[in-house]
């Protein structure tokens, strides 16, 4: 199952050409980039770990630091879902105007949906994702948790400084 969040996640994974295209077509509109991870997709968990600080202020030109950061986040967590964020502050506040998903792990496990009978016949549903039968940190094959850093620990705590 391929998970299907953010703008052009219907698509084939962008190429690096792609991304770069998005991000200044951001920039152009003076919105903030801000680079995300998870390992929990769920359709309403939409608030991911933050990859490094918000890049405000950046111009046009400067498509090759958020780039930056893209490639950063996707080398620290391979077996994670990595995502852009762009906020449009134009309004005194900040709007998501554009998101997108720019690494995923090789395997999506997907979600089973849960049924609930309630009285007076209600019926209520959940959405359950396979990938949480597994801690956090060890899901879609990796073998540890990283750190901000990037460091990797085999028996998924994070190693002391």
């Amino acid at each position: 199952m391929r998970i299907t969040q953010g703008t052009f996640s219907f698509l084939p994974d962008f190429t690096d050409a792609q991304i770069e295209a998005q991000l200044r077509y951001a920039l152009s509109n003076n919105w903030a980039i801000m680079v995300e991870y998870t390992d929990d997709p769920h359709p309403r968990n939409s608030l991911w770990e933050m990859w490094g600080q918000p890049l405000f202020d950046l111009e046009e030109d400067e498509v090759d630091v958020a780039l930056r950061e893209v490639r950063a986040a996707r080398e620290a967590w391979p077996h994670q879902y990595v995502k852009v964020v762009c906020y449009d502050r134009s309004l005194g506040r900040q709007t998501t105007a554009l998101s997108f998903i720019v690494s995923r792990p090789e395997s999506e496990p997907g979600f089973r949906l849960e049924r609930q009978e309630k009285a007076d016949r209600q019926i209520r549903y959940t959405l359950h994702p396979y990938a949480t039968d597994v801690p956090s940190g060890l899901r879609y094959g990796a073998s540890g948790s990283a750190t901000a850093n990037g460091e990797r620990s085999s028996d998924g705590a994070t190693p002391s400084p």
